[in-house]
């Protein structure tokens, strides 16, 4: 029996197109004929709503509620959650639920933007801006905020806002950017302690899978895979993945998820045969 639970979120959470929810839905249709997994779905996808970051967080709340008591049930069962959300603006109701169960992990954040805005500092409102400070309890986003900023690790960011950098410059947040050093400064910063790891799909280079944010400079897939493998080492307490959209555009061609699989590949070997 497999100690993975694959979770797909498809709710509206700060979505500005549907793409997201939708993509959440055909990726988590390959991740469960790739593992052989039942899915739990949580969730109605709804019209994007278009709204400030409260506005978006409120309407969110009920589906991210049963997101975090779906996360605290797997992991109080020592199971691993395998989650694929719309967008990365559903892990605030993930990582405080992790933080309080594993303490001991390092949160492994792949994403071309950093994500530490709060609602005071934030240029745009967007609430997907906010995620990791809401997790860690700089501003009250209503579902915990359990997490430490210095238990996380952005890798493949940048694209930073003022408030980020500050953070990051005082040592509050430690950034692992694309490069040459990449994976051995990876491997430094995660050590030998237990993983948990997001992945939104825009820290790739744009043009390699759908998303709604496109950052030049990202991370090839072989560059994935390379992190994948470092990753791969250590205790994997969690993976969820974000930002895949279903399509090229409003009028698109469908994307296949099978190349962003196959550059998870060493993550998801672990869990194949378990």
């Amino acid at each position: 029996m497999s100690t993975l639970s694959l979770i797909t979120f498809i709710a509206r959470t700060a979505d500005r197109n549907p793409r997201g929810m939708l993509g959440a839905a055909t990726l988590c249709d390959a991740l469960a004929e790739q593992l052989d997994l039942d899915p739990l779905i949580i969730g109605t996808p709804f019209e994007p709503l278009n709204g400030g970051w409260k506005a978006e967080l409120d309407a969110a709340m009920p589906d991210l509620q049963d997101l975090a008591q779906a996360c605290e049930q797997i992991l109080t069962l020592h199971m691993t959650p395998l989650i694929v959300m719309g967008r990365c603006a559903s892990a605030l109701a993930t990582l405080p639920v992790v933080a309080r169960n594993r303490p001991d992990a390092c949160v492994v954040w792949f994403d071309a933007h950093a994500d530490a805005n709060t609602p005071d500092n934030s240029v745009s409102g967007y609430l997907g801006g906010m995620v990791l400070t809401g997790a860690a309890g700089l501003w009250d986003s209503g579902l915990g905020g359990d997490m430490s900023l210095s238990d996380v690790v952005l890798v493949g960011v940048r694209d930073i806002d003022p408030a980020e950098r500050a953070l990051i410059d005082a040592d509050l947040l430690r950034a692992v950017p694309p490069g040459k050093n990449m994976i051995d400064q990876l491997r430094t910063a995660i050590g030998n302690r237990p993983v948990y790891i997001h992945i939104d799909c825009d820290v790739l280079e744009p043009g390699i899978v759908p998303t709604e944010y496109r950052v030049p400079g990202g991370l090839t897939l072989n560059d994935l895979r390379a992190c994948c493998d470092v990753l791969a080492q250590n205790e994997i307490v969690g993976i969820e993945i974000a930002e895949f959209e279903v399509c090229w555009g409003d009028a698109g061609e469908i994307a296949s998820p099978e190349s962003l699989l196959e550059a998870l590949k060493p993550l998801l070997r672990r869990f194949e045969n378990s």
